[in-house]
């Protein structure tokens, strides 16, 4: 939009008497609000906010104007305009329900147009959640391919989706090793041990009870992990738990003693020590005394004093050792015994190629995958490793790399078809699961039976249910909330001492899990914003100050006092919208507007003062600075807009947690939102907030259309995007009927060729 519509402040001001009895019209309803109110301020000599609104009083300008219409059709819904101090026409109702029922009829007279996705390869959380589901094997795809690029929010858009030489040098290795783990025949080398421990300064002590080291396990195979334990307790001491977690996983837990040996010769050290299947790869390791009421109270001198405490002081590692049993990852490839013959090694081979490329494989593509078989026996090995060798091919194929959707008519726009059976499929399982789709998805795809309509439903149902539809929280969740910027944040710790990995993980398990618990427990959306519960734990209630909470496990707590509710109470949330120093009003409402109201404001101007840093919270306070900032009129039509939002969230410091005080000054979170709703704190605002729930959907629901799609929206998709709307408020706003509605909409089940210049 050359005319730069979004930058406006549309001063809707005065409104035109009309009688009751007259027939609306564009000219009767809408052009005297626009003629009479709004043509002395936006004409062509003022253009206040850069817009000369000449072009919207004429009915011709519906349809040729139409973004436009929509935006000034939000602002006015929404309240935003006319703006603060201006009173609201009488017949705006009127003037907003022409526009609705024009918009809407001439939106169904239109040719119903799908768009299309470009073929897209997986992205890293799909490509490692596809290797374990294929075949049972770990591989952290983030620790080896480069970061995937964003595209309209998310990483899963197929036009930024590229692949870069580098990328496809780390596909072939990746399938290489990742073959070789699968088919687990390779000889592991001689086991070797790693110690990690506190005097080669190799771990990190998160607190009394707890240290944590990171390393590499170089091959999949058993390890003897053993724990060092110095010191011991008084006699009367109670046994503690050791529990071992890998990645933030706890993978085994063992009582220990803590009181006196009555050895006569005795060294208060002692070992313990697990056998555990440990994957490839880079990981953290963590070992602590959970639930220790013993260590709390001691100062960090007694702590460590081996006379008066026993504690955790080293990890290592003695390994690898070939597994007592062979890994899954074995019963997935060999469903009979590659040794029997050939028709045995073609059916593994097809069976791979078939799950592998999410499709039926052709006896052309079989034959072509068993001349690696064959060239592996060729050369000395085995047949196991001729399949191992046909696997890497089909892992550096483009039938596995990339979702290709065929078109009959690629390059005519206007030819508009559904998917086949298998692209529904991929849509599907990628979209709830991130993932490849499973033997029940594809078996119905296979037959033509997955686009009926029962069956379909059916299938998002078990989906959801499935532990894999978690991907939902961890992929859309972790973009749309921006929850994935709380591995780069780096809270200064001088200002946030309470700052430490541990919290950083519970703030995001919380978030995570409130996700999850809304979408399985089909919770109305609303939730999202003023939810009176969520999950903690320990670490995280004790930074909330909500107490009862022990221990390290999450559970579902109510919310007794106003401080907490919803997602923009959460921590993480708080977190990601605050500067390493202090919080940020302009940040947290510019967070709002985008994700929470889809109401993104424009990029700020160049030139733009720096806060005085040294000045908040000591001579001046956040408030009374920003209040002078918006002073400014290039500043104050966009400020106007963010500033309240943020200043609604001051009782949170820049890690979340709450007060009361910043620094000399006592915390101010009232504001006004520019459709004139006032609020005093964080609890009003969220209520405010939650009355326009509609508004709040629609960008919930854009921006899941958009991860569903993996492609950017265009004006074409505003109709399914309405009748999705239509059918949420319908029904109670429930979070799994937008996941439904999505599924069963026109864009997801069907595409067109591309449009031509």
């Amino acid at each position: 939009m050359g005319w730069g519509f979004r930058n406006v402040t549309l001063s809707l001001c005065v409104s035109a008497v009309m009688s009751a009895a007259e027939t609306p019209s564009f000219e009767k309803t809408v052009a005297p609000v626009i003629t009479k109110a709004c043509t002395p301020c936006h004409n062509e000599n003022l253009a206040s906010g850069g817009t000369n609104i000449a072009q919207f009083t004429q009915a011709a300008s519906l349809t040729k104007s139409r973004d436009g219409w929509d935006i000034i059709l939000r602002k006015i819904r929404s309240g935003e305009m006319p703006p603060k101090g201006m009173p609201r026409p009488a017949q705006m109702n009127a003037v907003i329900q022409y526009l609705q029922d024009e918009f809407e009829q001439a939106d169904r007279s239109l040719k119903p147009d799908p768009g299309r996705v470009t073929a897209r390869r997986l992205n890293r959380n799909e490509y490692s959640n596809t290797i374990r589901d294929l075949l049972a094997v770990e591989f952290r795809a983030e620790q080896s391919f480069p970061t995937d690029d964003l595209g309209n929010g998310f990483n899963n858009i197929g036009d930024v989706l590229t692949i870069s030489p580098v990328l496809m040098e780390r596909y072939v290795a990746a399938a290489g090793r990742v073959a070789s783990r699968a088919v687990a025949s390779d000889p592991l080398p001689k086991p070797l041990e790693a110690q990690y421990a506190n005097k080669d300064k190799k771990i990190r002590r998160v607190d009394f009870s707890t240290i944590e080291a990171t390393g590499r396990i170089e091959f999949d195979g058993e390890y003897i992990v053993r724990f060092g334990l110095p010191g011991e307790r008084a006699a009367d001491a109670k046994p503690v738990t050791l529990a071992f977690w890998m990645d933030g996983k706890l993978l085994n837990s063992m009582p220990v003693e803590t009181k006196p040996s009555k050895l006569v010769y005795f060294d208060p050290y002692s070992e313990e020590q697990l056998r555990l299947f440990l994957p490839e790869g880079d990981h953290t390791f963590r070992a602590a005394f959970v639930d220790d009421e013993f260590v709390k109270g001691l100062t960090a001198k007694d702590a460590y004093d081996r006379k008066k405490n026993k504690f955790v002081d080293s990890i290592g590692f003695i390994g690898p050792y070939a597994p007592k049993t062979p890994p899954p990852s074995r019963a997935k490839i060999f469903i009979c015994n590659p040794d029997s013959g050939a028709v045995c090694v073609e059916k593994i081979v097809a069976n791979l190629a078939h799950h592998a490329w999410r499709r039926p494989v052709t006896k052309t593509e079989t034959a072509s995958l068993l001349k690696f078989v064959a060239m592996a026996k060729a050369n000395g090995q085995s047949t196991e490793q001729g399949i191992q060798l046909a696997l890497q091919a089909m892992l550096v194929s483009p039938h596995f790399l990339f979702r290709i959707e065929h078109d009959a008519n690629p390059l005519d726009a206007a030819k508009a078809h559904a998917v086949t059976d298998l692209e529904l499929a991929s849509r599907l399982s990628y979209f709830l699961w991130s993932s490849m789709p499973d033997q029940e998805l594809l078996a119905l795809a296979e037959a033509g039976k997955l686009r009926a309509a029962d069956t379909l439903d059916a299938q998002v149902k078990r989906m959801l249910a499935d532990s894999r539809s978690s991907a939902l929280a961890d992929n859309f969740a972790g973009q749309w909330l921006e929850l994935r910027n709380l591995d780069v944040v780096k809270p200064d710790p001088q200002k946030f001492p309470d700052w430490s990995p541990e919290l950083r993980d519970a703030m995001k398990q919380e978030t995570r899990l409130f996700f999850d618990s809304m979408l399985r427990e089909n919770r109305p959306l609303g939730e999202f914003l003023d939810a009176r519960y969520t999950f903690l734990n320990e670490r995280l209630a004790k930074h909330y100050g909500i107490a009862g909470v022990q221990g390290p496990d999450f559970r579902k707590v109510e919310l007794a006092t106003p401080q907490r509710g919803g997602i923009l109470s959460h921590a993480s949330v708080l977190t990601v919208s605050s500067y390493p120093t202090r919080t940020s009003v302009v940040i947290r409402g510019k967070y709002i507007l985008n994700n929470i109201l889809g109401s993104p404001p424009p990029p700020p101007p160049p030139d733009v003062p720096p806060l005085d840093e040294a000045a908040v919270g000591a001579s001046a306070s956040l408030r009374q600075q920003m209040e002078k900032h918006r002073a400014d009129a290039m500043c104050a039509s966009c400020h106007n807009k963010m500033d309240p939002l943020g200043f609604g969230l001051e009782n949170y410091d820049g890690i979340g947690k709450w007060r009361t005080m910043d620094g000399k000054f006592s915390v101010d979170s009232s504001g006004a939102l520019p459709n004139g709703n006032t609020f005093s704190t964080p609890g009003e605002m969220r209520t405010v907030l939650k009355s326009q729930l509609p508004q709040f959907s629609r960008c919930l629901v854009e921006k899941l259309l958009t991860y569903s799609l993996g492609r950017g929206l265009g004006s074409y998709d505003r109709r399914t995007l309405d009748e999705i709307d239509r059918k949420l408020a319908a029904n109670g706003y429930g979070f799994q009927r937008l996941i439904y509605e999505i599924v069963r909409s026109l864009p997801f089940q069907s595409r067109r060729g591309e449009q031509q210049p």
